[in-house]
């Protein structure tokens, strides 16, 4: 029975800017990780003989000038010529601007799809037809599913597109199509790439995002993995989801409603119990967020940063060096019902109000606070927590937690506890 692996989305050596200003970060471990989920990939279609491999796109990422990266690429796909395992790419829109994907001389086993035109290409032995098409820019606004080739008769077909659908969020749009067009295409299987959360769109036919094989960052969580297909005739008979990631990440989240700090810790303990259970081995990157109206709100406000060691300190004991707290965010609120009077509620209603928001607006159009801006260092302007100074409601969020450290110390020198 005919044996395939769709991959996507490996992003090989994608950077990982910043990554050095998060404490304690397992910098070269983060690093090596798409190499190593590469590495696992081809031992996995080694170990399990399919007779090909297809990559769904966005093997590299944009504009890597090491050609270390290619090389190693290479080094593994030369693997998988040696085990005779065919392999089918379909480059990505990251592929097409970058000059690695364009200038290697790949391995005879290797076929990638033109950029020109749509290829069809027969696998005899197996009773399979692949069809697909490379991206030549990283913009392609039309839906390319019509211009596919027709089903072959008698054939388990196969359709590669990198594509974003009719749109996911936090996804650019590339290569548009609907659900409904690919289903009525008349192919057995389409192997899609570009979406970095799996998902099976379609069982019959199948049609699948294997998401990328290795998460990046903190909006990458899960799994990771492939998909490892056999099928008969124009049947799918077993499709398997395998992981190949090394570094997997997680986002939790510590409902502290009604409960004081070492309750915090107890649920905290729990869930990294829970995370070390699904890690099964790997580096766990954790993101904790603590939010809900708790006892020990004031003191979370006023030092953060003891809590923050009080929770590393437990994943330590816990879990040792496999797991890493890549941060911790406090977004809880007093117990009290008591707002604030005088000029600190005057000061609130101002950041809150309709008035505050232009008040925000007008100030984030200073020529000072622009200057200030470009002046930020590069690490300090992207990923999801950068620096917005020219974002009204980063600004008012930033306010709101400001005075979240006034509140509680007056609560301190009030005695007010």
């Amino acid at each position: 029975m005919p044996k395939f692996i769709h991959a996507a989305d490996i992003h090989l050596d994608s950077p990982l800017r910043g990554l050095a200003r998060y404490e304690g970060a397992p910098v070269d471990e983060i690093r090596e990780a798409s190499r190593r989920a590469l590495i696992n990939l081809v031992q996995l279609a080694i170990e399990e003989k399919v007779d090909f491999a297809i990559l769904s796109g966005d093997v590299f990422d944009s504009d890597w000038k090491d050609y270390s990266t290619g090389l190693f690429f290479i080094s593994q796909m030369a693997r998988l010529n040696q085990a005779k395992v065919r392999v089918y790419w379909a480059s990505g829109n990251h592929d097409a601007i970058s000059p690695i994907s364009r200038s290697l001389k790949l391995p005879d086993n290797v076929h990638v799809f033109s950029t020109r035109h749509f290829d069809s290409m027969r696998l005899e032995d197996v009773g399979t037809v692949i069809h697909g098409r490379s991206f030549s820019s990283r913009a392609v606004e039309e839906d390319w599913v019509p211009s596919f080739p027709k089903p072959v008769k008698d054939a388990f077909n196969i359709g590669i597109l990198h594509t974003s659908l009719s749109g996911y969020a936090g996804h650019d749009t590339y290569a548009p199509c609907s659900l409904e067009s690919l289903v009525n295409k008349g192919y057995q299987y389409w192997a899609l790439g570009h979406i970095h959360k799996g998902s099976v769109l379609c069982e019959n036919p199948r049609i699948v995002f294997p998401g990328n094989i290795q998460g990046r960052h903190i909006r990458e969580t899960g799994a990771k993995g492939c998909w490892l297909v056999s099928f008969e005739d124009d049947e799918v008979t077993e499709a398997d989801f395998c992981e190949l990631d090394v570094v997997r990440w997680y986002s939790l989240a510590i409902d502290a409603d009604g409960s004081n700090g070492d309750d915090v810790f107890s649920k905290f303990k729990d869930q990294i119990s829970d995370v070390l259970a699904d890690a099964g081995g790997r580096t766990a990157a954790v993101r904790v967020i603590v939010s809900g109206a708790c006892a020990s709100h004031t003191d979370f406000v006023k030092d953060p940063e003891r809590w923050r060691n009080e929770l590393r300190a437990i994943a330590l004991n816990e879990a040792g060096e496999g797991v890493w707290l890549e941060k911790i965010i406090f977004e809880t609120r007093s117990l009290s019902s008591q707002a604030p009077d005088g000029l600190l509620s005057e000061i609130l209603d101002s950041i809150n109000g309709s008035d505050g928001e232009a008040a925000v607006l007008n100030e984030s159009d200073d020529a000072t606070l622009k200057k200030l801006l470009e002046k930020l260092p590069p690490e300090l302007k992207s990923g999801d927590d950068a620096f917005s100074l020219d974002n009204p409601g980063w600004i008012r969020k930033s306010l709101m937690k400001g005075m979240e450290h006034v509140m509680a110390s007056l609560v301190d020198i009030r005695g007010d506890k």
